[in-house]
């Protein structure tokens, strides 16, 4: 368990962090989400012991970071945003000298080599040195030297950055499998990411947490919650944005694009009504054909950029 509390960091007078509180439970994969340099790394690296917070407490399973640095590293494994590899070491090596480096038995290295390489999916890679490998084993190794000593709590600090869709699936899955018996923070600018892997959602902007629950729970602060696009036949578009803007149950009406012989709309719909029976009678009473209709609910991506970019122009 990971808990947070009034975390202030500070650069000169700008806080990176500026006094935020969060509790992580034990076998959560939370996802850290936020653009970029909103404060997602900065926080990680206190919780990891990388730095010191300018203000408030930070424990991990119980121990202060503060108080008890040496015992959260042992807790803790820690992929950076800048995975720290050596290139013109083996990976058998290099697995080896970090099994050292936290203190595993010399009796038990090999063994936890061989686990973590077997989790990780290195084995076909073991001969090569670090260098030589793909940007997605790399990544895999970069995991490989979080897990090596056995950690309760994995924090990840954008794991799949620069990698391709192939690699991403991989190391996601493999995320997941991890987050069956660890608590892991996932730390992301990727909504697809956070979607796919995390069970619940922290999003922090500016150096705040803006939002913090499950990913419906998040998708549910969107006005509305549901959205139906439909497209239909004809350039009569004042016709049909007038009309669906009196609807009571539809709180906007936008058009999404624009075609020689059709448009497609965009109508927000008041949080659980299904509004696709009386559409299709509206279009058919107005003489409009419809193209397409699609419902659909609101995403993680409207959430992130209400809370990110609108609320920032305000």
């Amino acid at each position: 368990m990971i808990e947070i509390n009034n975390l202030t960091k500070k650069y000169g007078e700008q806080a990176a962090v500026d006094n935020i509180s969060l509790k992580v439970n034990q076998g959560e994969i939370l996802g850290f989400l936020g653009p970029n340099g909103a404060g997602k790394t900065t926080t990680l690296r206190v919780v990891a012991c990388y730095m010191p917070a300018t203000m408030g407490t930070v424990s991990v399973m119980g121990y202060d970071v503060y108080q008890s640095p040496l015992q959260v590293r042992e807790k803790i494994g820690y992929l950076p945003e800048t995975n720290p590899l050596y290139p013109e070491m083996g990976v058998v090596e290099y697995l080896c000298f970090i099994a050292k480096l936290r203190n595993i038995p010399s009796g038990k290295i090999k063994a936890s080599v061989r686990e973590v390489i077997q989790l990780c999916g290195l084995a076909g890679v073991i001969g090569k040195n670090i260098g030589e490998l793909s940007r997605g084993f790399k990544q895999r190794v970069g995991l490989a030297q979080a897990i090596i000593h056995n950690p309760s709590v994995l924090i990840l600090d954008e794991p799949t950055l620069g990698l391709d869709p192939n690699q991403i699936v991989e190391i996601r899955e493999l995320i997941k499998k991890l987050g069956k018996e660890k608590t892991v923070i996932l730390s992301s600018h990727i909504l697809s990411e956070v979607q796919a892997t995390c069970d619940r959602v922290v999003i922090i902007n500016k150096g705040k947490i803006v939002a913090d629950g499950k990913k419906e729970e998040l998708q549910s602060m969107v006005r509305g919650g549901e959205r139906i696009y439909l497209k239909l036949k004809g350039k009569d578009k004042q016709a049909v944005m007038d009309f669906f803007s009196s609807q009571k149950d539809i709180f906007n009406v936008s058009i999404k694009k624009e075609e020689p012989d059709s448009i497609e709309y965009e109508l927000d719909i008041q949080k659980g009504v299904d509004l696709r029976e009386k559409v299709f009678y509206w279009t058919v009473k107005n003489k409009w054909v419809i193209l397409e209709m699609i419902p659909e609910k609101v995403s993680l991506e409207d959430v992130f950029r209400k809370l990110t970019i609108e609320e920032g122009k305000a």
